[in-house]
């Protein structure tokens, strides 16, 4: 039970990390939908995200584990879709300067915003997964 609620709360902090970083991965609803996307992310990182890891085992070990990357993409996405609260907008990336590093603008689809929450939710719970360890 512990370890339960202790994946919830990290799942929530993570969704709600990545909602205010990236203005493409929005929630709608407030704390209620919050709670319920985290819960739902939760038993979707606990079910499907496995079992999805089984099936395309093959295709993890040919591309030395960034397969793994595509099906928590896969997560992400399937959250949206079970729980429209949680929604993937484009957006258009005004671009960034610093120090003489450029980044320029660049108009992100659904599928950017999509691989990019991906990756911040999976960086911000595993850097909290390893706080609590």
């Amino acid at each position: 039970m512990k370890s339960l609620l202790r994946n919830f709360l990290i799942n929530m902090v993570a969704l709600v990390v990545t909602a205010h970083v990236l203005p493409g991965f929005t929630y709608s609803g407030g704390i209620r939908s919050l709670f319920i996307g985290s819960a739902i992310f939760m038993l979707i990182n606990l079910a499907v995200v496995p079992l999805l890891k089984v099936l395309f085992l093959p295709l993890n070990l040919l591309t030395l584990g960034i397969f793994a990357w595509i099906v928590n993409v896969l997560a992400v996405y399937f959250l949206t879709v079970v729980f429209p609260e949680f929604q993937l907008l484009p957006f258009t990336f005004s671009g960034l300067n610093l120090s003489g590093i450029i980044i320029p603008s660049v108009d992100l689809t659904v599928l950017h915003v999509a691989i990019l929450s991906s990756f911040l939710i999976g960086l911000v719970a595993h850097f909290l997964q390893w706080l609590v360890k």
